[in-house]
């Protein structure tokens, strides 16, 4: 029996989706980067799992080209509820996801029995030093100076279960996002596991544009944490509104911070790219 896989988009980051609902998998880390080099991968930020949970509807396995296992994704997760309910794995609009950051709350619109948009409340942002992965004896790493290169950054670290840090500069459309985000990505005296970087700039209080570098993968035209990321940032520093519009290569993300629960939900859509099959032998291809 041959691998199924979907291909799905959520503004800009693009994985392939495997559910394992019917069928069990071997060697995973070795599948997940040759997804990840193979035509279907190309460009791809990895692979998801769709797996059976004790504790949610679903849980999500996620793994970076490299075949190391992540701990979650924004876009992600959305396109997992679509995955999920196109495939009419469930009935359900409302959805829990089961991450290695937490249990993931999704909702879905839906026209003409398909998922068109996808509404996910990742959490509360965590800013504790203690379990954001940053070294530093500080209680919260938030506007932190840190000399990088030839530059000074005012740089803030927040995880959901997968640490970013947003840092603010002029003009993101000609910064030098290779060459800043490998610096910070691999500046290991202050992230020893990495980090994600997202690169903001502040346009208005209703938006704000980015560009994200991704760890271990390098620059990436969409990432949904991310963006939540900047807005956190943004609004904890006083310049943006509380629901505002994040730009980033593969379009905008709405991003809102909920007062009350300091939870954080993103909406956007998601597609489907194409579907096919894998090979069970491929690794000997």
């Amino acid at each position: 029996m041959k691998i199924k896989f979907t291909k799905m988009q959520a503004f800009g980051n693009d994985y392939v989706y495997i559910s394992t609902l019917d069928q069990k998998l071997e060697n995973l880390n070795e599948l997940a980067k040759f997804v990840s080099d193979h035509h279907f991968g190309i460009g791809s930020d990895g692979m998801v799992l769709i797996c059976p949970s004790e504790v949610a509807d679903f849980r999500m396995r996620i793994f970076n080209p490299d075949g190391t296992e992540a701990e979650m994704c924004g876009n992600a997760i959305r396109s997992v509820g679509k995955y999920v309910y196109d495939h009419h794995l469930t009935t359900k609009e409302d959805l829990t996801i089961e991450t290695l950051g937490g249990i993931q709350q999704l909702h879905l619109f839906i026209e003409n029995g398909i998922a068109v948009n996808i509404r996910a409340d990742i959490g509360m942002p965590r800013m504790d030093a203690t379990i954001v992965p940053v070294n530093t004896d500080l209680p919260e790493f938030f506007n932190q100076p840190v000399h990088i290169l030839d530059r000074d950054f005012l740089i803030t670290a927040l995880s959901w279960g997968n640490p970013h840090i947003a840092t603010f500069v002029d003009h993101v459309d000609d910064f030098d996002v290779h060459c800043y985000g490998d610096a910070l990505e691999h500046h290991t005296s202050l992230f020893p596991n990495k980090t994600n970087v997202t690169f903001v700039e502040f346009v208005d209080k209703d938006n704000l544009k980015i560009r994200e570098w991704e760890r271990g993968t390098g620059e990436t035209i969409g990432c949904g944490t991310g963006c939540c990321t900047a807005a956190v940032t943004a609004i904890r520093l006083g310049l943006c509104n509380r629901k505002i519009t994040v730009m980033q290569i593969g379009g905008p993300l709405i991003v809102e911070w909920d007062e009350q629960t300091g939870h954080v939900f993103m909406t956007g859509p998601s597609h489907t790219v194409f579907e096919s099959e894998i090979d069970p032998d491929y690794r000997r291809l």
